[in-house]
């Protein structure tokens, strides 16, 4: 899959496309759909299928300090979409000067000008230009003008369960903020996941005979409501079964938040200064803070042991249905 940043960067001679654009954080569900949609037309006519999306994320630059928590860094997200047959990615910088683009400025400078755009596919709330001046209707009328044709999809909803809301980046950040991670993967399609840099810490947990990665998390990453989780910790090409805490580490009377993942039963690991990741299955319980450092070793214990069965039970679910 082609990775582009800029409009500079798409190829000369750059033929005719099938485009969906949006910030597509977490590349959710609803997402798919889109994507799926989009990978499927541009099948059809024999051409490249290609996502557009926008760095840093628009409201930061139109209400600077509005940056939305993060489900995903753009790497990733690329990563999943090329897992669904993406050809290309294109990350515009979203400037101040790329924000005043009118709706007709922008069809014209990016989807026919450098996309030659054939179809653009979306959701039926697509917003876009200055000010998100234009929408679907508007698109659709240009299209009769460039020659493309506009394709929307429409975005399951969850099930009464999750209150029939339509699957959405601010329903999945909602669901990490409160620790719900089972349900912000049920919206996913996949474990929500947060990665960083492996940095030295207090090395408490080495001591206790639970040596922690502890991640340094990128920039506005969602991170999950402070507690316990069974998960997994992914380095070095390997996926581990995990015990996770995120939290200030009240027994200690810290004060600096933090995400920390053990991989269970791996004393041996070196991950200082290397690139993981972290992927939350389930949660087991809030922080808490104990009367004796036994009783912390001993709740410690209970949710390793926890963290092990439940994160076996997923793994041979995930074999049985592959």
């Amino acid at each position: 899959m082609q990775r582009w940043r800029g409009l500079e960067d798409i190829p000369e001679g750059w033929g005719r496309s099938v485009v969906t654009i949006g910030s597509y954080d977490g590349v959710h569900r609803g997402h798919q759909l889109i994507i799926n949609r989009t990978v499927e037309r541009a099948r059809q006519l024999g051409v490249p299928a290609v996502v557009v999306t926008f760095d840093p994320h628009p409201s930061e630059v139109v209400r600077p300090g509005s940056h939305p928590p993060l489900l995903a860094p753009h790497p990733r997200r690329a990563d999943i979409m090329a897992e669904f047959g993406v050809d290309a990615v294109l990350v515009l910088p979203f400037t101040a000067e790329f924000s005043q683009l009118t709706p007709a400025d922008f069809v014209a400078k990016v989807l026919v000008d450098k996309l030659h755009a054939a179809a653009v596919v979306e959701g039926p709330n697509f917003r876009f230009g200055h000010k998100a001046a234009g929408d679907v209707a508007f698109l659709t009328e240009l299209g009769r003008t460039y020659d493309y044709e506009v394709v929307v999809v429409d975005l399951y909803e969850r099930g009464a369960a999750g209150g029939g809301e339509p699957f959405s980046s601010t329903l999945v950040r909602r669901l990490v903020a409160e620790g719900d991670v089972e349900g912000a993967a049920e919206v996913l399609g996949r474990p929500h996941r947060v990665e960083g840099v492996v940095v030295r810490g207090a090395q408490r947990g080495r001591q206790l005979g639970y040596p922690t990665a502890n991640v340094e998390t990128v920039a506005h990453t969602a991170v999950p409501a402070d507690g316990v989780f069974a998960g997994w910790l992914n380095a070095d090409g390997e996926r581990m079964p995990a015990a996770i805490s995120v939290g200030t580490n009240p027994q200690f009377d810290g004060t600096e938040r933090t995400v920390e993942a053990y991989a269970i039963d791996r004393v041996d690991l070196d991950l200082y200064g290397k690139h993981v990741s972290v992927d939350f299955l389930q949660y087991i319980r809030g922080q808490e803070k104990f009367d004796t450092l036994d009783a912390l070793m001993e709740r410690m214990a209970e949710d390793v042991g926890r963290c092990r069965t439940l994160v076996a039970g997923a793994e041979a679910e995930e074999a049985r249905t592959a």
